[in-house]
C-alpha cells in the first residue's frame, strides 16, 4: 500500500476533502475459502473467520439474514449477534449459487474486492465500509463483506430513478474525486482500460448485438444508431482515441442503481468495472444515464463546466471547454454499447438506459465524429 498512498499533507493540497481519503480502514484479509453458496457465507463458523477482527475473540451466537438480492451477483444482508450479546449488520456481496458460466465472472468480484484493499483507503468518495474481503487469485473468486449501509440510514437509488440536475452535480462531485487520484494508476496495471477491452471482445456477436437492438431496448432510436456494425466501428474508434488520451481512474458503471444516498451526502457502490480511461468515459455516460433526456439534453454543458472546474480545484490538467465537449460527445458511445450487449438486467432497466444513451449518441452524432457509418 505504501507505494500508492500520497502523504497526508500532500493530499491536503488538494482540498479538504482529499485529507479525508486516509482515514478509512484497509479491510481484513483472511486466508480462508470463498464461499460458493449462501450457505456456506452465512455459515457461523466461516463468518466467525471471516470476522476475526471484528470478533476479537468473541464467538458468533447468531447469523439472521435480512434481505437478499440476485442479479448476477449475490448482495445477502444480514447480523451477526455475537456472544455478547452485540449485534452488527453487514452485506456480503459475491457470485453465490450460480452455474458454471455465471462463475466465470468472478474476476469482476476480485477487482471489486482489489478496490476495497487498495483504492478505496487513498480516495475521499464515499463509499461503504468494508470490512473483510475473501480473495482466491488463483481461482479467481471473490466476495467483499461490507457494513451493512441501509441499517446505517442510507437510502440506494434506483436504477430507474430520475436525477435532477442537482442531484448529477453531486454525484459528479463524487466521481471527481475519484477521477482526482489518478496518479495511482501508476503502480496499479491490474486496473485495465475496460473500454478497449471491450471493444475487442466477441462477447456478442455481431448478429445477436444487431438482434439485441432491433428489439424494445432500440424502439426509438434512428436507424444508423441501431446498427450493431456501426457501433462496433464507434466503439474501436473510440477506444484507439481514448487510450491516446490521458488516463483516468474510473468508476465504469456509474448509473443510478450504483448511488447511494445518506446523511453525509451521496456515495458511490458496485466497483466491478474499475478501470482506466479517459475521464469523458465516466462523466458522459453518468450524465446520460441518470438524467431523463430533456435534462441532459438542457443541463449537460453546464454540468461539464462544472466538472471541469472541480478537477482543476482538485490540481488537475484539464483540457478546455470545446475540446472537452467533443470527448464528452465521443465518449457517450462507451455507455451505449455497454448497456446495448446487456442481457442479464431486468428488461426495463436496460431499455431505459439504452434510449438515453443511444439518443445521446444521436444527439451528439457521436458515430459521425468517430467515422463510424
Amino acid at each position: 500500500m505504501a507505494n500508492y498512498v500520497k502523504p497526508r499533507e500532500e493530499i491536503s493540497r488538494k482540498g479538504e476533502g482529499m485529507s479525508k481519503a486516509l482515514e478509512r480502514q484497509v479491510p481484513s484479509q483472511p486466508d480462508i475459502t470463498v464461499p460458493a453458496t449462501l450457505a456456506q457465507a452465512l455459515d457461523p463458523q466461516w463468518l466467525a473467520l471471516a470476522l476475526a477482527d471484528i470478533a476479537g475473540g468473541r464467538a458468533i451466537a447468531a447469523v439472521e439474514q435480512v434481505e437478499l438480492i440476485r442479479t448476477v451477483a449475490t448482495k445477502v444482508r444480514f447480523a451477526v449477534i455475537f456472544d455478547d450479546g452485540e449485534r452488527l449488520g453487514f452485506c456480503l456481496k459475491g457470485l453465490l449459487d450460480v452455474d458454471a458460466m455465471t462463475a466465470r465472472g468472478g474476476p469482476t468480484c476480485v477487482l471489486e474486492a482489489e478496490f476495497y484493499n487498495k483504492v478505496a483507503p487513498t480516495i475521499a468518495v464515499r463509499v461503504p465500509e468494508c470490512s473483510a474481503t475473501v480473495i482466491d487469485r488463483e481461482n479467481q473468486q471473490a466476495v467483499v463483506i461490507m457494513r451493512d449501509l441501509i441499517a446505517d440510514g442510507a437510502v440506494f437509488c434506483s436504477a430507474l430513478d430520475p436525477f435532477s440536475a442537482d442531484d448529477a452535480m453531486e454525484s459528479l462531485g463524487q466521481l471527481s474525486l475519484l477521477h482526482a487520484r489518478s496518479d495511482f494508476l501508476g503502480g496499479a496495471d491490474w486496473i485495465r482500460p475496460r473500454a478497449a477491452e471491450l471493444a475487442q471482445m466477441s462477447y456478442v456477436t455481431p448478429e445477436a448485438l444487431q438482434e439485441l437492438l432491433d428489439g424494445p431496448r432500440g424502439e426509438n432510436l434512428s436507424p444508423r444508431v441501431r446498427s450493431a456494425a456501426n457501433l462496433a466501428a464507434a466503439i474501436k474508434e473510440l477506444a484507439r482515441r481514448d487510450g491516446a488520451r490521458p488516463q483516468f481512474m474510473i468508476h465504469g458503471d456509474a448509473h443510478a442503481g450504483n448511488v447511494f444516498r445518506k446523511a453525509g451526502g451521496t456515495g458511490v457502490i458496485d466497483w466491478q468495472l474499475l478501470q482506466r480511461g479517459g475521464w469523458a468515459l465516466d462523466v458522459a455516460y453518468h450524465l446520460n444515464a441518470v438524467l431523463p433526456t430533456e435534462v441532459a439534453e438542457a443541463e449537460e454543458r453546464r454540468l461539464l463546466v462544472e466538472y471541469l472546474g472541480m478537477m482543476r480545484s482538485h490540481g488537475m490538467a484539464m483540457p478546455g471547454v470545446e475540446d472537452a465537449w467533443v470527448q464528452y460527445r465521443e465518449g457517450v458511445t462507451y455507455g451505449y454499447y455497454l448497456w446495448s450487449i446487456t442481457r442479464r438486467v431486468d428488461p426495463p432497466i436496460i431499455v431505459q438506459f439504452v434510449d438515453r444513451l443511444g439518443k445521446a449518441v444521436m444527439r451528439h452524432d457521436s458515430f459521425g465524429l468517430l467515422g463510424a457509418g
